[in-house]
């Protein structure tokens, strides 16, 4: 349950991989699967993307969340396919790259995707028990959704370093569908924590072909090197410049749920009633800047400012 505090250990739980090694180093006698050498590039790219996720998730969420990346780590499809568990609901979403070459793919737990449609529909982020064995059209919706949201900012992300964008395909619920990528394929993992509150953490994973991004090499091992000082001056008048932005604050006191019935049969005069308790959430744009409660100041409606989520000022750094 998204909710539900955790009673498990660390954040950072271990990775199931096959192999504890370090991805990046070739093991003597066996086939290179890394030729690109240390990812300092790409290890770089995402950790800048998982400040991103915290935007994708805690609009659908309705809460803050902590977003991490893990590291980088090489296989071939079939031995990152058999780490998982094979009885455990799974959603694949291919990523078509435009530069061409196999798909990119977004893997991602069935349990969390279930967690948040439920809280989509109004429901406290539970899944159903047992889980089912593949998607509704609902959860494919939500799915296409999800990967569509993680899409944008990965283009983003990519743009500058290897001119790459993606375009989220049609979502899977068994790896075998995923016919683009060959068992044998060699894949690039990347990792990122999703964690709500004291809620135990989910996992979001994207693969990387090593094949379609070989013309990418000398971009990929390149050393990312810290930048020189801005000018002062200029930099002041930047800081001026991004402290004037005018940014919306809106708060959402109530989301009641109706029929479809219901909704067609509405007329002016009809009353929703709706209901919400002492603390309401607060947004600024689409980041969760805390909770309030609702009141009046100076004749006028207001909502005080209780508490500010982890995270929000680092969101604005």
């Amino acid at each position: 349950m998204v909710n539900a505090p955790s009673t498990s250990a660390p954040e950072r739980r271990e990775r199931s991989r096959r192999s504890p090694a370090a991805s990046h180093v070739p093991t003597l006698g066996a086939a290179n699967l890394n030729p690109f050498g240390d990812l300092h590039a790409l290890e770089h790219l995402s950790a800048r993307m998982a400040r991103s996720m915290r935007q994708v998730f805690e609009p659908l969420l309705r809460r803050g969340v902590r977003s991490w990346a893990e590291p980088v780590e090489v296989d071939r499809f079939a031995g990152y396919i058999a780490a998982r568990r094979k009885d455990r609901l799974t959603g694949w979403v291919p990523l078509t790259l435009s530069t061409g070459g196999s798909p990119a793919i977004i893997v991602l737990d069935g349990a969390f995707l279930l967690e948040v449609l439920d809280i989509f529909f109004g429901g406290f982020g539970e899944a159903p028990s047992p889980l089912p064995i593949e998607f509704s059209p609902a959860a494919e919706a939500m799915l296409r959704r999800l990967a569509g949201a993680i899409a944008q900012p990965l283009s983003e992300a990519w743009g500058p370093l290897a001119g790459i964008s993606f375009e989220p395909g049609n979502p899977e619920s068994n790896a075998a569908m995923m016919g683009a990528i060959d068992g044998e394929d060699a894949v690039i993992a990347t990792r990122f924590g999703i964690a709500a509150g004291d809620a135990e953490p989910t996992f979001i994973d994207i693969l990387y072909p090593v094949a379609a991004l070989k013309p990418h090499a000398p971009q990929l091992s390149t050393k990312v090197h810290g930048k020189s000082a801005p000018d002062p001056k200029w930099l002041s008048g930047l800081t001026r410049a991004v402290m004037s932005v005018k940014l919306p604050v809106r708060s959402v006191l109530a989301e009641p749920v109706v029929s479809l019935a219901m909704l067609l049969e509405l007329k002016e005069g009809d009353i929703i009633p709706i209901s919400f308790g002492p603390q309401v959430p607060v947004w600024v744009s689409n980041r969760r800047l805390g909770t309030g409660t609702v009141g009046t100041a100076n004749g006028q409606a207001a909502i005080k400012l209780n508490t500010i989520d982890p995270g929000f000022e680092e969101e604005f750094q």
